[in-house]
Formats: C-alpha cells, sequence, structure tokens
C-alpha cells in the first residue's frame, strides 16, 4: 500500500520552531522578496480571523491589522525536513519526497515488521512526532493516498481501500489537481468543481479542451496510473560551516571564507575523491532569517577552481550580511573521474555519457524530470490519447 505523510504549512513551522510563541499569534509566511505580493502559510490564529494562505498583503493587513509576518527562512525548513526524512528512513521507509511537507513512501517492505498496515503507519507517526501535526493517507494508488492525506485530521490515518477509492475521490474539490489558477477557473466555469463531476468527462473532451494538462488531471481524477515508490538515495552528510565574529557583507571577504569551505571540503576523506555534482550554499543572516541556493553543476567535477566559479557568484544575491556560511554537499558523483577520449564515444561509452547526463538533469530538477514517450493509442484521432509521458527508470 501506498502512503503519503502530510504536514500543511510546514515552511512557516519549520521558521517558527526557534520563535514557538508566535504559533499561537495571528501570523503568516511573509512574501518572497521581489515576487508577487502573496501570502504564504498562515497559524491558526490567523485563519481564525480571516487570513487565508495566497491572500494579497494588503488585503490579508486591513482583514488583520494584528497579523505578524514571518520571514522565509528556507535553510531551517531544508535542514528539519532531512530531518524528518530521516527519521522515516530510521524506521524502515524508503522514502519519495514531493515537496517540503509531503512525502509518499510504501508500507509493503514493513508490514511484517510492525503487524500490519495500520502499525506501521502508526509507527511513522510516532517517528515524526506530533509536534508538526503530520497526517497519513493511504490507499492503492499514489494521488489518491495524497488526497486521502489532505482531508485527514492532524494526527490522523485515513486509510482507503482500493474498491473504495473511485467512491471517496469524487465528492473531493478540484483544488487537489497540479492544474494553473486559470485552469481551475474555467472547469468551474464550465460546472465542474469535483473531482468525480470530472472523471465523469469524456477523457478525449477534456484532452482536447485542456490539452496535456487536461488530460493528465482525467486521470487523476479517477485514481491516477498504479505505480511504485521508489526511495530516494541516501543523501550525502558532507557540509562545513564558518561563523563570523560579526557580521560580514564585504564579498572579497565571502569569497575568501568560500574558498576556505571548499579547501576544507575537498579535503574530507568522506568523499573518497569523488567529485561534486549538486552542492548548497547557505547562510544566517544578521537578521534572524537563512538564505540557501542550491547549484547543480554541468559536468561532476572536483576542480576548485571551476567549483569557485560556480559558487561565487551567488554571494551576490545574498539579501543581507552574514553571520555564518555553510557550504553543503546534496549530492556526489558515482564515478572518481572522466577519462577524455581522443576520437568520439560511441557504443557502450556514449550509453554512459548520456546516462551521467541524465542523472545530471534528475539531480538539479527532480526524479520525475526526464521521461520518455510510450505510445498507448496510436490510431486515436485525438493526439494527446496516442501516447503517454512516463518518468524514465535507467
Amino acid at each position: 500500500m501506498i502512503a503519503c505523510l502530510l504536514i500543511p504549512g510546514f515552511e512557516l513551522k519549520a521558521a517558527l520552531r526557534t520563535r514557538p510563541r508566535l504559533a499561537t499569534y495571528p501570523a503568516a509566511l511573509a512574501p518572497e522578496a521581489g515576487e508577487e505580493p502573496l501570502l504564504g502559510p498562515v497559524t491558526a490564529a490567523a485563519e481564525a480571523a480571516g487570513v487565508k494562505p495566497g491572500m494579497r498583503l494588503g488585503e490579508a493587513l486591513a482583514t488583520c491589522p494584528s497579523l505578524v509576518l514571518v520571514e522565509r527562512d528556507p535553510a531551517t525548513v531544508e535542514r528539519e525536513w532531512e530531518e524528518v526524512l530521516r527519521r522515516l528512513e530510521d524506521v524502515g521507509f524508503a522514502v519519495d519526497p514531493v515537496e517540503h511537507g509531503a512525502v509518499v513512501f510504501e508500507t509493503r517492505g514493513v508490514e511484517r515488521l510492525y503487524g500490519g498496515v495500520q502499525p506501521a503507519l502508526e509507527r511513522a507517526l510516532a517517528a515524526v512526532g506530533s509536534a508538526w501535526d503530520p497526517r497519513i493517507g493511504a490507499a492503492g494508488r499514489r494521488f489518491t493516498a495524497l488526497a486521502a492525506a489532505s482531508v485527514a485530521r492532524p494526527g490522523q490515518i485515513l486509510i482507503v481501500a482500493e474498491k473504495d477509492e473511485q467512491a471517496f475521490l469524487e465528492p473531493l474539490p478540484l483544488t487537489l489537481l497540479p492544474l494553473a489558477a486559470d485552469r481551475y477557473a474555467e472547469l468551474e466555469g464550465l460546472g465542474v468543481r469535483r473531482l468525480g463531476e470530472l472523471a465523469q468527462l469524456p477523457g478525449g473532451a477534456v484532452a482536447e479542451r485542456l490539452g496535456v494538462e487536461g488530460r493528465k488531471a482525467w486521470r487523476l481524477a479517477h485514481g491516477g496510473r498504479k505505480a511504485k515508490v521508489r526511495g530516494r538515495k541516501p543523501v550525502s552528510e558532507l557540509a562545513e560551516v564558518l561563523a563570523f565574529p560579526e557580521a560580514v557583507a564585504n564579498e572579497l571577504t565571502l569569497r575568501r571564507a568560500l574558498s576556505s569551505l571548499l579547501e576544507r571540503l575537498l579535503a574530507r576523506p568522506e568523499r573518497a575523491g569523488r567529485p561534486f555534482r549538486k552542492l548548497a550554499l547557505a547562510a544566517r543572516l544578521v537578521d534572524g532569517g537563512s538564505w540557501r541556493r542550491a547549484i547543480t553543476l554541468r559536468d561532476a567535477t572536483a576542480e576548485p577552481a571551476r567549483l569557485r566559479a560556480a559558487l561565487g557568484p551567488r554571494l551576490q544575491e545574498l539579501p543581507a550580511p552574514v553571520l555564518e556560511l555553510r557550504l553543503e554537499v546534496v549530492e556526489l558523483a558515482g564515478h572518481m573521474g572522466q577519462q577524455l577520449a581522443l576520437v568520439e564515444p560511441a557504443g557502450e561509452e556514449a550509453v554512459g555519457r548520456l546516462r551521467e547526463g541524465l542523472r545530471q538533469v534528475r539531480a538539479s530538477t527532480g526524479s520525475g524530470s526526464v521521461c520518455t514517450v510510450v505510445e498507448v493509442a496510436p490510431w486515436s484521432r485525438i493526439p494527446e490519447a496516442r501516447a503517454l509521458v512516463v518518468p524514465r527508470d535507467d
């Protein structure tokens, strides 16, 4: 059975870990700097005052003048989320993170260990801890499990039997589907507001009206396709931190600090000579917030000059003076080096380089970003129905 553990408003809860008093106040996650002024997750007190996630900042302050805006803390969010994932892995689950606050895993491998599906899911809730208000949904399909977790109460485990999946999905709102806002409005204009109403429409008509996005939504309204959950690869634990005695904003000083962190990382014996594929640069800011940027290298490398050239320009994006600079290894390459050839690669060597390129893309954009086209109905007159785009496994 596939399970989904959900922690709504995870980014806000993580940012409030160092300020727990604000959790009882009307508070909301501040908008991203330089982007549209829309609120992030809100506390229960803010929701009771009429403030909702996604509300415009001016409207929210007019609705609740005492609203407290919580600065985003991406470094803390990443650290706390990694801790949640490792707790689940420690009790035996192979996890596949969807986003911060949502993770999918299968129970089949641990059901005998814990005595069934329900005890296994209870063990997962206990591992995460009640402080996060997690909830779990479980079903035979991934999307149904996510939908079940979305309607479950904090601390609740909602299991949907395979024979009841369609009936369970029918009354749920369309907002569970990964659609753009204008698509929701378009469907509501046609009188379609529930998953069951969308599922009753002909799939070809939905694909013709909404394209590939609509075809995918129609399949999800039927529960989506069955697929195994592939656990993530073990993450690297290599990281180096440099704390400053006072706040630093000088770029030259920061670049020298970055060079020092790189030298320390390259000297770590745990690296075993393998080059870096993906790194993350994080900082603790003087105003109490944090900053974090992940960098995927075009070619895995351990050359200091190339690493400095890739990471150095990111320091210009720092929004405030820095109290602490941290360099993390997100992913190491599987090989220890690459032998250059005098002639054009072919055969197995070309295939190997192609696979390495695919691994680079996955490291940068996620596990489901590399897909292949599979023909399912080449005779159909509707282009969107002739083939499906599915993630590649190799």
